[in-house]
């Protein structure tokens, strides 16, 4: 995993869970991530510690990548994930 620009990170879909709490947080992650083709990325922000430490690691478990993360400017932290 990487530490980037969050002007640098895009992914072929994008979605944003900051309104999200734990564990819906994830929840709408796979939701999308299930709805992708293998090797396709998705972009995610979101907010706060929990989804920050548990979504890469969630994710790595089912077989998925952490391409980047990087913060962004009001807070969010944006995350690069490759579908599995």
């Amino acid at each position: 995993m990487s530490f980037v620009s969050a002007k640098e990170l895009t992914g072929d879909r994008q979605i944003d869970i900051t309104a999200e709490t734990c564990p819906m947080t994830f929840v709408r992650t796979r939701l999308a991530l299930d709805r992708m083709v293998s090797g396709e990325t998705l972009l995610v922000r979101l907010r706060g510690e929990e989804p920050r430490r548990n979504i890469p690691k969630t994710a790595t478990e089912q077989g998925h990548t952490v391409l980047a993360e990087a913060e962004a400017g009001d807070g969010t932290v944006l995350l690069l994930l490759r579908k599995g």
